[in-house]
């Protein structure tokens, strides 16, 4: 006998509960019950499942009683219809895994609980059972889906068909799947320009008797759509001609949900709305043009923030910034910075580095994709093996070609004297860069996986010594995650760089390679790692090597503990040994918050030289990379 599969099997009369996005007998006492607020109500649970496996673990997640049980209930009314929930959670849960026969008791004080009225006297705690009959795994016997979108050679617009999800004879009827069927068709024919595709009828239907569950999925494609006019509400301070252009959307481009993701991210990467949404018309108008309303919230203006690092090597650093927002009309952003590191215990000023600079940047300075970006600053550093004082400028442009790609490049100027084991010496130093950036992470503040790949060259002019010179620098970084939810992530880190020019002596350290510190060799002092000339004096090199390797593992919600080596070479004038290799090696904890990882990590330097600390802290936010 064929059943409509919301018909399914239930020890207790049907009580509403939702499938395929539609409510099922859902009546005015469901709602009102959970309106209902009386004295706490505690309760216990005892769960138990016909057979374990992935249909019990999706009912026990899907029980509210059982996640909250913690927390008393509102009153026996409260505490009732809680467990009324639960037969339609239940269900739902049972149909996702393809288990259409199952049934569900819930018991409140030996009585089920769908028989209770909400005003039923009760013990104080009361026991809650939840017997669960997971019943028979029924399988798709005919599948279809009427009005599917045609194949297309498009490889931006193609879309997985339904049948390689699970949408196909002899596989688990889950509802998952089903659902999972109609968004994929849906999506199919929006790629290809229909705008309005839409699900029409469902046909689903379980036989009990073969366990078998037949679907019949109808599509209503609806009219080729081309974008129209987008009309923008809710500014303030940004001019809304400049806001409808960023997003890039041309009147009459073919519709494509891709363009208006794409548009999405232009808008949040303007950095000036607390919200941003588009929203298409009710239908397609009989131009073919499909109308947007763009719906924003601005941010305020203006926006400061304070941080600090701390390292047992190299002291404590405060930094602060002031961001304006928004300074003509089209999302110009100013932003001072400021900073003082290297503060040690006793505290002694002369070993303080300063910094102040500001960056202005402009977007969609001639395209929505690219911003100018131009930057002042001014600093003075005491590293381990030279001290700087420097001023610079740089204007430069910012292509965002894709959601992974980005090209970077620009013209600078440097100012500055150093001080080191050469003597003093002063730099007039103009030069170009040209950058390009992979960035395929699933975040970039903890990433579980993916990969990031970055390369930079950059030619440079001395005016003082009349030298020209170069330097490139590549970096990779790769991401492994384990187990479910990425509970253990394999992170690994490689970087390389290479300076040709004149001889050491006459090249601006800041542009020579030095290693060491929290995001380069854990376990020695920041810049610590360059080039002994034999006679104890510690310069930059032209060659660059590190490497990291970091095991990352969640202990809790909100803990982790990592473990890391790390490694780096840096070499004068021939690319680096095994010989010139520094090593560190540590444990870290990590604290997640919703702005990122706390991190503290203890290093020590596994061959140190005279000198290295014995070991070092690190505290900062964000993995270490």
């Amino acid at each position: 006998m064929s059943l409509v599969v919301a018909l399914a099997t239930a020890v207790a009369p049907a009580r509403a509960f939702e499938l395929f996005g539609i409510k099922f007998f859902e009546d005015q006492a469901d709602r009102d019950a959970d309106a209902v607020i009386v004295d706490p109500q505690p309760y216990s649970v005892t769960f138990s499942a016909s057979e374990p496996g992935p249909a019990e673990d999706a009912a026990r997640n899907a029980s509210s009683l059982l996640a909250d049980q913690a927390e008393p209930a509102s009153g026996a009314a409260g505490l009732i219809a809680k467990a009324r929930g639960d037969y339609r959670r239940i269900l739902a849960a049972l149909y996702s895994e393809g288990h259409y026969g199952g049934a569900v008791s819930i018991r409140i004080g030996g009585s089920e609980a769908a028989n209770l009225p909400p005003d039923t006297n009760l013990p104080d705690p009361v026991d809650v059972t939840v017997l669960v009959t997971v019943g028979p795994v029924f399988r798709f016997g005919s599948v279809s889906i009427v009005n599917q979108a045609p194949a297309t050679l498009d490889p931006d617009d193609q879309v997985d068909l339904p049948v390689m999800r699970g949408y196909g004879s002899g596989e688990i009827a889950k509802s998952s799947v089903i659902t999972r069927a109609e968004a994929l068709s849906l999506e199919a024919w929006r790629q290809q320009g229909y705008a309005k595709a839409e699900i029409v009828s469902r046909e689903v239907v379980a036989d009990h008797a073969t366990n078998t569950v037949d679907s019949i999925i109808t599509v209503n494609p609806g009219r080729l759509a081309a974008f129209g006019p987008v009309q923008v509400t809710g500014t303030t301070y940004m001019n809304p001609d400049f806001v409808r252009e960023q997003t890039g959307l041309a009147v009459g481009e073919e519709y494509d949900p891709d363009e208006l993701e794409r548009a999405q991210k232009r808008l949040d990467r303007l950095e000036v709305f607390r919200s941003a949404r588009l929203r298409a018309a009710d239908s397609i108008g009989s131009d073919g043009l499909l109308p947007y309303e763009l719906m924003v919230d601005e941010l305020p203006g203006r926006r400061f923030g304070l941080g600090a690092t701390y390292s047992t090597v190299d002291g404590l650093g405060v930094e602060g910034y002031h961001l304006w927002r928004n300074l003509f009309g089209q999302a110009e952003r100013l932003r001072l910075d400021a900073r003082v590191a290297s503060i040690g215990f006793p505290v002694d000023t002369a070993e303080f580095d300063y910094f102040l600079g500001g960056t202005f940047t402009k977007p969609g300075f001639y395209h929505p994709d690219v911003d100018l970006v131009a930057a002042v600053s001014a600093e003075r550093t005491v590293n381990p093996n030279y001290t700087e004082i420097s001023a610079q400028g740089r204007v430069g442009l910012t292509w965002f070609f894709s959601d992974e790609i980005t090209f970077e490049g620009g013209a600078s100027f440097e100012r500055s004297r150093f001080e080191d084991d050469f003597g003093t010496r002063d730099f007039a130093i103009a030069g170009l860069d040209a950058g390009i950036i992979y960035d395929g992470r699933d975040s970039s503040i903890d990433p579980t996986e993916g990969f990031y790949a970055a390369a930079n060259i950059e030619p440079f002019y001395d005016f003082i010594y009349g030298n020209p010179a170069g330097r490139i620098v590549i970096e990779g970084r790769t991401y492994f995650g384990f187990s479910e939810q990425d509970a253990f992530i394999l992170a690994g880190r490689i970087k390389a760089g290479a300076l040709v020019g004149p001889a050491l002596s006459e090249i601006p350290p800041d542009k020579l390679f030095f290693a060491g510190g929290g995001g380069s060799v854990r376990g020695y002092g920041f810049k610590s790692i360059g080039v002994d000339d034999g006679s104890g004096v510690i310069t930059g090199g032209r060659y660059l090597l590190e490497g990291s390797l970091e095991v990352r593992a969640k202990v809790t919600e909100d803990i982790g503990v990592v473990g890391f080596v790390d490694g780096g070479y840096v070499a004068a004038d021939t690319f680096p040994g095994l010989a010139d290799l520094r090593l560190g090696a540590g444990v870290g904890v990590r604290y997640y918050t919703g702005l990122g990882p706390l991190r503290l990590d203890l290093a020590i330097p596994l061959n140190k030289r005279p000198g290295d600390a014995n070991y070092a802290i690190y505290a900062g936010i964000g993995q270490a990379f």
